[in-house]
């Protein structure tokens, strides 16, 4: 394995200064943008969505110039203290912001694709009459993320956490009049909810343990913990990545987020919130690389999950469902590298940069589909595509290629080095996990051919109502072509003499000495190819005459996997319905228990005072008869006592 990365406090950061003094604009432009949609409402309508894009645009650019900037210090390190944010007791947390290789690459990442994104959603969200509050949406959810990952301590990330939850929630239910929409938001919120809670118990436990939730001083302090509260810290923070992530259990939402709008996904699932979880593995790297207990448990986690998204993804219809499930699995990748840890934590960051251009390439390719197709899903009724849509066509095919992992495209340099690292480990579970890889990669090229093949080749299939499919407008197909660009150079610029990996050095660390694989780089190599070219190629031949346009018999598996492999049902036998039935006993309890205690008490007092009212009847005579019945009562008791009778 390679050696941990340095902790952070040992760097001496520079003051931010010059240009980079300013780099804050990265979160309040976007931030400034979504208040002025949001607060001028209508009046914003006609002019909102270029303030939307024109915002993101600065940020890129921004984010661009700091990056240079940066690569000009020595240190590699700027950070800002704005203000003090929270200061109770022993608790202090700044609301300051860290530019760091780390978060340079993510900036350029979220600020670029999202550029794009945001460039074809002007056009692809023309006729809504929300698109004014959608892209409010749309710059708050990318405010929220460069929060995230700008943050220097756990609590900012936290921050931006909670805001990119929230802001999914708003997109992703964006056309709440549909049922389906709707449910969707709400599950996406309350399963990430699952998984912020992990997050925010964790930062709960520094505090408590370190006194400090700063980054460079939680990771100074690190080695003066327990080996049992490393593993409960790294815990907590890995059911927070996965639940931001889509990561086993907590993957069941991301699939439903397909009910927002097509940009939305590309937004979500190629360039901010699924990466959220993978960024805060990677930034936590020195907690992680202290327990090997805990790269185990990431390790399994990410290879379970490649492996569920890829099985499902073959048997779903929906081209959208389908890309959807791809990227459970390509993060699942990326967890897989991160658990790995030394310089495969370089090795996932790659990964996530290339996957962000192929799939918003595709995801929005799957929109031109939608555009042209009058919003048609159906993979199974679609067909011959490519003789009506050349550039969607060709742009798609970058990405497909791309994905699969064939070179020279950019999914071949960024997973299967991934692949071979997996087979590095110094036990037998390096047979396991690089087998998982590899399983991975053959079914990966799979049903992403099978998915290319009947949405662009064979016969026709279209419903009656599509006479002529179409080609969408060229605010939609440039920033395809693009993103088709940077799906092929992408990876081979970043693994261009080890480019990336040495950007991101002071960061996560040196490489250490690397364990000899149980198989050579090139037999690993050659195994991954031969199995994507024959994933690809069994695709190809099952699917290029087309197939039935209605659901037929299935045998066990490819029902367990429409049925995406009962894990909604496993959620909703073990949690949701428990869930239900404990809140509903609860809320019994509530008002039949404690509030009826409550309730019966003040009846009994209110009745008691009212009998007790009526002997106050105002007659003298009522009055002295009590008096002198009293007066009796407490002669007979002292005549008794002085008898004996009473002891």
């Amino acid at each position: 394995m390679n050696a941990p990365a340095e902790p952070a406090g040992d760097v001496a950061y520079a003051a931010a200064s010059g240009l980079l003094g300013s780099f804050w604009l990265l979160v309040a432009i976007p931030l400034a943008s979504a208040a002025v949609l949001l607060l001028l409402g209508r009046r914003a309508d006609r002019w909102g969505h270029w303030l939307g894009v024109a915002a993101i645009g600065a940020s890129f650019v921004l984010g661009l110039t700091y990056f240079f900037q940066l690569r000009g210090l020595e240190n590699k390190s700027a950070e800002l203290s704005l203000w003090d944010f929270i200061a109770v007791g022993d608790l202090h947390v700044d609301f300051g912001l860290l530019f760091d290789p780390l978060a340079a690459v993510f900036v350029l990442l979220i600020t670029g694709v999202g550029f794009l994104i945001h460039l074809y959603a002007v056009e692809y969200m023309a006729h809504d009459e929300g698109r004014r509050r959608f892209f409010a949406y749309f710059n708050l959810f990318v405010a929220a993320m460069l929060l995230l990952v700008l943050g220097n301590n756990y609590v900012m990330l936290y921050f931006g956490w909670e805001g990119v939850g929230l802001a999914s929630y708003l997109l992703i239910s964006f056309w709440y009049g549909r049922p389906s929409a709707a449910t969707a938001g709400k599950k996406a919120f309350l399963m990430n909810r699952v998984g912020d809670a992990g997050l925010a118990i964790g930062i709960f436990i520094m505090f408590a343990t370190l006194g400090t939730t700063q980054y460079d001083e939680v990771f100074n302090g690190v080695g003066s913990l327990t080996g049992t509260t490393v593993l409960v810290l790294g815990l907590l923070l890995l059911l927070g990545a996965a639940g931001k992530s889509g990561q086993f259990p907590l993957q069941a939402w991301l699939p439903d987020a397909m009910e927002g709008p097509t940009p939305v996904s590309a937004l979500i699932h190629a360039a901010t919130m699924v990466t959220a979880g993978v960024y805060l593995i990677a930034r936590s790297n020195p907690v992680f690389s202290a327990n090997s207990t805990l790269q185990l448990v990431v390790v399994s986690v990410g290879a379970l999950t490649l492996l569920l998204g890829c099985i499902i993804g073959a048997a779903k219809d929906d081209i959208k469902r389908v890309l959807a499930w791809s990227t459970v699995s390509q993060i699942g990748y990326m967890f897989l590298g991160v658990g790995l840890g030394g310089g495969a934590y370089a090795l996932a960051i790659i990964h996530l940069l290339a996957h962000g251009f192929f799939k918003a390439n595709m995801f929005l390719g799957a929109g031109s589909v939608m555009h042209g197709m009058n919003d048609q899903v159906d993979i199974r009724r679609f067909g011959g595509l490519s003789k009506y849509m050349k550039v969607t066509w060709i742009t798609f095919m970058m990405g497909w290629l791309a994905i699969i992992g064939l070179p020279p495209l950019s999914g071949y340099f960024s997973k299967e080095p991934i692949i071979v690292a997996a087979f590095t480990r110094d036990d037998w579970t390096a047979w396991l996990f690089g087998g998982a890889a590899l399983l991975g990669a053959g079914l990966t090229a799979f049903y992403m051919t099978r998915l290319f093949v009947l949405t662009f080749h064979g016969p026709k299939r279209w419903t009656e109502d599509i006479e002529h499919p179409h080609e969408s407008p060229k605010l939609m197909t440039i920033p395809l072509i693009l993103l088709a660009i940077g799906s092929v150079v992408a990876g081979g610029l970043m693994v261009w003499n080890d480019g990336l990996a040495s950007w991101l050095t002071p960061v996560l660390g040196e490489a250490g000495e690397e364990h000899h694989a149980v198989l050579s780089h090139t037999v690993i190599t050659i195994l991954s190819l031969v199995v994507t070219i024959a994933g690809a190629g069994l695709a190809w031949s099952l699917f290029r005459n087309g197939t039935a346009t209605e659901p037929q018999p299935a045998g066990v598996l490819v029902t367990a996997a429409r049925r995406n492999l009962y894990t909604d049902a496993f959620n909703e036998a073990v949690f949701e319905k428990p869930g239900i039935f404990l809140t509903r006993a609860l809320v019994f309890l509530d008002n039949r228990g404690i509030d009826g205690l409550v309730n019966g008490l003040a009846a009994a007092v209110g009745g008691g005072s009212g009998r007790l009212r009526r002997l106050q009847t105002g007659f003298v005579r009522s009055y002295a008869t009590s008096i002198l019945t009293g007066a009796l009562l407490v002669v007979a008791a002292f005549l008794a006592v002085q008898a004996g009778w009473l002891a």
